[in-house]
Parts: structure tokens; C-alpha cells; sequence
């Protein structure tokens, strides 16, 4: 999955590279979830092509009804029994989630097999919430229902009905506007949601809940409707957020700025932690090649206006990625969040560019590099990691939950993680610290205070006399939740002594 196209790729405690939907559903639902809670085309295809060549289907003709329908559904039967949540059990409700749009050639099979699952399962183990957009066309500011009515004609078409509509619109749903929804979608009006703007996300479960969505949904399904969301903290959490008024200006410096959801978990973990600081999330999108000296000579007012960004900052955060495009700059936000002094976070690229950066302008090796940037470089400090494939690209990084070792309680990522021993996170990444400069790295400031098990992965790094000076190999944000943040993005006060307000 392209960061350009689709957005980030969430990684799991399993080492799972899922689409970042499933990062949405860990954080606002609290659970963890594994690789098989992603259904792809082509692990089920897999899956039968394995079947058919163990014999089980008996020499019998392979085809998409009964055989690829029937695996998606014995797929979501097996999954949906596995918990999540860190209770014994299978959970009551299972979510599942059919991406894209009705009449999607991909997602035919997929829809097929719901038919059939909703047969399997009985009807009142089945509830299809169906989501689709009202827009608003032209100066009169009318509603229109027909892209919403044409895409539950066809779905209605393939054999599936649905139960809920869920209404995507900038304005709450006029009266007039569900009464022809219900009309025309054979859906009562009751059971048609609007899900309008909102000042920010942790009024949507507030906003489901006065539409009375889960009265609905457990009639649906038959349960009890004594049953009522326990959202008390999500209430505080989101008049909080309304409140809000004192800024926090974070530069982000990253080559996909372009499309913001290739760092939404990096996004989010920020607006966790200013959250629990009482602080205005502001986010200044800084294209790392719009630093560098080849852009000044180009276009003189883009480079101006990036770095005049990047000085207005109260912190910089340099998040992962791959590829060369953009280094330079990385490194020259780098070097002015270590020289003035400003709170800097590395994640995984982000560390190993501190750690270049250091290279070259304390150590004196200016021709320091990663081997991805240049294999060649007479002083490597980033290598490839020795026993992944250098000939393969696909399934060879390290990935998944990494248990890093604290080599002192008396460093600023101990006390912030709040213990003297190991943190557990989710790696992302093929390249790491060159362990042969780690002690002229030492000898000279910086400090490795995690390593991996083996001691020869440096994990985490801090600048003593800095403020806030931390570079991580691991990705802190995919396990921050809107009510625990990220402890190295919180930073708590050794990040707000620096704040310029």
C-alpha cells in the first residue's frame, strides 16, 4: 500500500501490515487485534488454493461460490471467536467492516458471501449498517438522496438489505431527507443516522447515541435493550477537546505531507498527548525536500516559508519512511531542533537521521550516511540489518512487538514510560544503528538507553542537556489510545519546560 494512495500501513502486535481502518477500530475500541482480523483477497484465495492442493475438496471443481465464499465465511466465524480485548471469551458482537463501494469489482465475492453468512447465521445474528454520503449540490443547499438510494438499490439487488443507514453529511439530515430515504430505501426513518460534521471525533459515539443507534442496532440483534453505552469518559474527553484554546505548534517533517493520513496514527498519538497537556493541537506540515539548499536556489520563497515554519515550531517530529527523497532536510530539522534547543521526537527514519545528523556534525564525519541513502558511504552509521534478505523487499523487515531493554533507570524514556526494565512496541523498519560507531556515538553525547535482547539494536536514544531530545526505532503510535497517550509523544513536563507559550 502506497503512503501516497492509501495512507499509512498500521502495523500490528503480530506483525501484521493491515490497512490503518483496523488502527481506527484498536484506538476508539481499546482492543488488539491480529493479522486475520484483515481479510484480503488474497489470503483467502491462498487459503483455497492451500485447501485444494492438501485434496480436501476431493477433486471437486474449484470456484468462487461455493469455495472462495464459503473460506471468507469460515474466516470471519473463526476470527470473530478469538477475543480482542484481553477478557476470556468470544465478544457478543462482532464488526465487520466490507471497505469500498457497492458494485466494486473486489468486493463482489465479499458481498456474496455476506448473502450467504446471513442465512448461516440467522437473521437475528445479522445487522447491516450500510454508510453512504448526502451530499448538497448547488447554491440551494438541498440534500440529495440519490446517490444513497441508487447504491441501496443495487445492494438490495445482490441480496442484501440493510437494516441501518448511516448518513454522511456536513449539516444534520433534514426531516424531509429521511423521509424520502425511508421511502425510497425501504428502511424506517428511525433507523436512519445522521452523521453530520462535528467539532471533533469524540462526539460521534455521543452523536450515535442520542440517534438512539444502540437501541437499534440491539433490537437488530436481538439482545437486551437494558444494555447502554458507558460513555462518560468519551463526554469529558470531547467537551474537553472543545475547550481547548492555549496552541501547541508541532512541525512535521516528512515526504508525504501531501496526503495527511500517511501519518494518521502519528496524528493521532499528537492529539492524544495534547489532549492530556490541556494544549490546541496545530500541525505544521513541512516538506523535508523544501529545506534543503537545492529547493533555495529553485523556488527561494518556498524554502523561506518552510523554514520560517519550522522556527515558529514548539517541537518537530520527523516520522518514519523509506527512500532517500527528503533526507537532507530531515537532517537539517534535525540539526536545528538539537543547536536551538527545541523538543525533537525520531521515529524509526526519524531516529536514524539524528543519528546522522549527530555523526556528521559532532563527530566531523561529513560524509557520514545510511547504506539506503548511499550504499557506498566510506562512514556508515544506518545499516542494513545482517540477516534480512538484501536481494528480496517483501515480507523482510522486522515487524511486529519488540521488547526493548532500558540499559539505565536514569534516563528520561524510563521515567516517561514509568519503568526500569522493558517496554514492549511495534517495529516497522530494515535498517538500524550501526552498533560498530555506537561508542565514539557515546563517547561523544548521545546516548543509547534501549537496546534489543541482544544488545547490538539500538532502540532508543537521548541527548543529555537537551530539553527534549529522543529518537525511538520502534512506532510509539501505534499503540497510543485517546486515554493513555504515547509516552515519548506526551513527553509530560520535560517536553512543556520547552514550550514557547
Amino acid at each position: 500500500m502506497s503512503p501516497f494512495e492509501h495512507g499509512e500501513v498500521f502495523v500490528l502486535d503480530d506483525g501484521g501490515e493491515v490497512d490503518l481502518d483496523l488502527g481506527n477500530y484498536e484506538r476508539f475500541l481499546d482492543v488488539t487485534l491480529t493479522k486475520d482480523n484483515n481479510i484480503t483477497t488474497g489470503k483467502i484465495y491462498q487459503a483455497v488454493i492451500d485447501k485444494e492442493r492438501r485434496g480436501d475438496f476431493l477433486g471437486k471443481t474449484v470456484q468462487v461460490v461455493p469455495h472462495i465464499t464459503g473460506e471468507i465465511q469460515d474466516w470471519i466465524e473463526r476470527v470473530a471467536a478469538v477475543p480482542v480485548d484481553g477478557k476470556e471469551g468470544s465478544a457478543d458482537i462482532c464488526v465487520i467492516e466490507l471497505g469500498g463501494t457497492v458494485g466494486d469489482i473486489e468486493s463482489m465475492a465479499f458481498i456474496e458471501a455476506l448473502r450467504q453468512f446471513q442465512f448461516r447465521v440467522g437473521s437475528e445474528n445479522f445487522c447491516l449498517v450500510h454508510v453512504s454520503l448526502v451530499p448538497v449540490l448547488g447554491v440551494v443547499g438541498e440534500q440529495k438522496t440519490k446517490p444513497t438510494q441508487h447504491s441501496v438499490q443495487e445492494l438490495r439487488a445482490l441480496g442484501l438489505t440493510p437494516h441501518l443507514l448511516a448518513c454522511r453529511s456536513a449539516q444534520p439530515l433534514e426531516h424531509s431527507t429521511k423521509e424520502k430515504l425511508s421511502q425510497f430505501c425501504h428502511v424506517p426513518a428511525a433507523h436512519i443516522l445522521s452523521i453530520h460534521d462535528v467539532p471533533n471525533i469524540w462526539h460521534v459515539p455521543l452523536l450515535l447515541k442520542n440517534q438512539k443507534t444502540h437501541l437499534a442496532i440491539l433490537r437488530g440483534l436481538n439482545l437486551s435493550n437494558r444494555l447502554h453505552p458507558e460513555l462518560e469518559e468519551w463526554t469529558r474527553r470531547a467537551e474537553r477537546c472543545d475547550s481547548l484554546s492555549i496552541p501547541v505548534r508541532i512541525a512535521m517533517v516528512g515526504k508525504y505531507t501531501g496526503l495527511s493520513d500517511s501519518y494518521l496514527s502519528v496524528l493521532k498519538a499528537l492529539q492524544h498527548a495534547s489532549i492530556a497537556c490541556s494544549r490546541k493541537l496545530s500541525i505544521e506540515w513541512v516538506a523535508a525536500t523544501d529545506l534543503e539548499d537545492s529547493t533555495r536556489n529553485e523556488t527561494p520563497d518556498t524554502h523561506a516559508s518552510a523554514w520560517s515554519v519550522l522556527r515558529g515550531a514548539d517541537g518537530v517530529v520527523v516520522p518514519g519512511g523509506f527512500g532517500g527523497r527528503g533526507a537532507q532536510g530531515k537532517i537539517l530539522a534535525a540539526k536545528y531542533a538539537r543547536e536551538s534547543n527545541v523538543p525533537y521526537l525520531g521515529i524509526c527514519l526519524g531516529m536514524q537521521i539524528a543519528v546522522i545528523e549527530f555523526t556528521r556534525s559532532v563527530l566531523g564525519l561529513e560524509n557520514a550516511n545510511s547504506t539506503e541513502f548511499e550504499p557506498d558511504t566510506p562512514n556508515p552509521c544506518v545499516i542494513f540489518m545482517p540477516e534480512v534478505s538484501k536481494t528480496h523487499m517483501g515480507g523482510t523487515m522486522r515487524l511486529g512487538s519488540r521488547r526493548t531493554y532500558f540499559q539505565t533507570p536514569d534516563c528520561l524514556v524510563s521515567k516517561l514510560y514509568q519503568t526500569e526494565t522493558f517496554v514492549d512496541e511495534r517495529h516497522r523498519h530494515r535498517y538500524e544503528v550501526n552498533p560498530k560507531m555506537v561508542s565514539n556515538l557515546e563517547k561523544a553525547g548521545l546516548r543509547f538507553v534501549g537496546k534489543d535482547e541482544t544488545g547490538q539494536r539500538m532502540e532508543i536514544l537521548e541527548l543529555p542537556g537537551h530539553c527534549y531530545y529522543v529518537g525511538v526505532q520502534f512506532h510509539p503510535e501505534f499503540k497510543s489510545r485517546p486515554g493513555r497517550p504515547s509516552a515519548v509523544f506526551l513527553g509530560k513536563c520535560a517536553f512543556q519546560k520547552c514550550l514557547r507559550l
